[in-house]
Formats: C-alpha cells, sequence, structure tokens
C-alpha cells in the first residue's frame, strides 16, 4: 500500500509522489529536528473493519522540537506500517490529512489526527486488502513546508502496535421451542467476517467456538463444548436440554479477526 495522505508543502495538502522530485531541481532541506512519543491510535483499542464501509480512528502524540523551529513550519501524523523501519518505501496506512497540533510549551505538542480506513474500491486513496488484517507498526511522519524531496521528510519508527481487524459477526439458534427435559436440542449458528477483497461478508472456516449455556436468573454464561465452524463458517451441535436458559456460541478471536458472541436464544424447558 502506498502512503496516501500526510504529505505537505506551504501551499497545502501534496501526494507524496509530488514530493518526489530529481535532487538536481532544488537542494534538500533539512528534515525537521523532532521526535515523537506517545502515539495512541484508536486509545490502544484494535482498529475494526466491516466490509464496505469506511472507518475513521483518532490518533494522538507527542511532537518534542526545538524551541527555536516554528510549530506552523511543518506537518505531522501517524502511520501504521509493516517492514523493519517506516520509510517512503513502506506498506503504510495513514491520515488524509496531517495532524493539529496545541503547544504546551516552546518545545512540545499535543497533537491529534484522523486515520481512515477504507475496504472499498477508490480511484483516489489505497483500500484494505485481506492479507493486510493483523498486527501493524505505529510510526510518525513530519514534513516541512520548504520540503521538495523524500530526503527533506522526517520519519520516526517503533511508536507501538494496532492490530487492524476484519470484522465478525456469529449467530445462535436453539431448536426446537419449547423443549421436554431430557430431550435433544440442536443449535445452529455461523461465523462470517469482512471480506475487503469483495466488499461483502463470508464464512470463517475451521475456527473453534465455544456453545455456551446461562442459566434463567443466572448472570454468567458457562462453556458446554467447543465446535469448530465447517468451511462456510456455518455451526451445528446437540445438547440435552435440562433447563430454561440460553444458548449462544462464542468466538475467542483471531490475529486478523475480533471476538465475537451471539446473542442468547432462550430455550423454554417444560
Amino acid at each position: 500500500m502506498r502512503i496516501r495522505a500526510l504529505l505537505v508543502a506551504s501551499s497545502g495538502a501534496l501526494a507524496l509522489s509530488a514530493l518526489a522530485v530529481p535532487a538536481a531541481q532544488a537542494a534538500p532541506t533539512a528534515a525537521p529536528n523532532v521526535t515523537f512519543s506517545n502515539v495512541k491510535v484508536n486509545a490502544g483499542k484494535a482498529v475494526v473493519v466491516g466490509p464496505s464501509a469506511k472507518v475513521t480512528v483518532t490518533a494522538t502524540y507527542t511532537v518534542t522540537k526545538p524551541a527555536s523551529l516554528s510549530a506552523s513550519s511543518f506537518d505531522s501524523g501517524p502511520m501504521l506500517y509493516r517492514g523493519t523501519a517506516l520509510s517512503e518505501n513502506s506498506e503504510i496506512i495513514s491520515g488524509d490529512d496531517p495532524g493539529t497540533c496545541k503547544a504546551v510549551s516552546t518545545t512540545v505538542l499535543n497533537c491529534t489526527a484522523k486515520i481512515q480506513f477504507r475496504p472499498t474500491v477508490s480511484s483516489d486513496f489505497d483500500d484494505l486488502a485481506n492479507g493486510q488484517a493483523g498486527a501493524w507498526k505505529v510510526g510518525a511522519l513530519a514534513v516541512p513546508h520548504s520540503a521538495t524531496s523524500e530526503a527533506d521528510l522526517k520519519w520516526q519508527s517503533n511508536l507501538g502496535t494496532v492490530k487492524v481487524q476484519r470484522q465478525a459477526q456469529l449467530t445462535a439458534d436453539a431448536t426446537p421451542e419449547p423443549v421436554k427435559k431430557g430431550k435433544t436440542l440442536t443449535v445452529t449458528g455461523k461465523l462470517t467476517r469482512a471480506n475487503w477483497d469483495t466488499n461483502k461478508s463470508g464464512g470463517y472456516a475451521a475456527q473453534p467456538v465455544k456453545l455456551q449455556f446461562r442459566k434463567k436468573g443466572g448472570t454468567t454464561y458457562t462453556t458446554v463444548k467447543t465446535v469448530k465452524t465447517s468451511s462456510t463458517g456455518a455451526l451445528k451441535t446437540t445438547v440435552t436440554a435440562s433447563a430454561d436458559g440460553y444458548y449462544r456460541y462464542s468466538f475467542a478471536g483471531t490475529t486478523t479477526t475480533p471476538a465475537v458472541s451471539a446473542a442468547g436464544d432462550f430455550v423454554d424447558v417444560k
């Protein structure tokens, strides 16, 4: 994924490719002497993206700079990346606009930025593909308004990690209802997750899912057994009816997919 946003000049936001001019065209300026710290993307929580809708999250960060460097002379923002170190050649997810900063002293800025995640095809922005779900490293970029090439940019790596995950959904249905005590209940369901390549949701195959029961009047679910999803994400198992209560399926999640639990389905046992 190429960098799709923060890249600025004094005249306004530019694409990174616009900064990549031949070195002979203009003498490079020094990269801004700033450092980034306290970077938090989505308050430290995983970013969960559905099959088609854009998701925008907030990132906060601190910039430390020399007192002699004007805060208005450069723009900055957090970047998610993969690879050894953040650079113009990294696989990157960034925001559409630079962050906004407030000076708390002559050397410290507290900043906020937005990062957009798009699973849908767009002619103007990069899009998420299924293979990009999982853990991303967090870095940041500062761009002086006088920048004429990538050599003028300040990249900083290893500022944290964040998961970007494919949204999951889970259902549960226990039948028959009502049922006689001691008789067999069949509990079906399905585990699906967002497919960013097709902009639809599809079954999540071969995943362990817990069947859980909560007795009527109780407050907690207990695990009855573990069932694996089929090639289409379907779930089906049987239990013996013993008491009124709620049955649900619960999925613990993976690196690429968040945990999810189905709504409990109440069964009246006669």
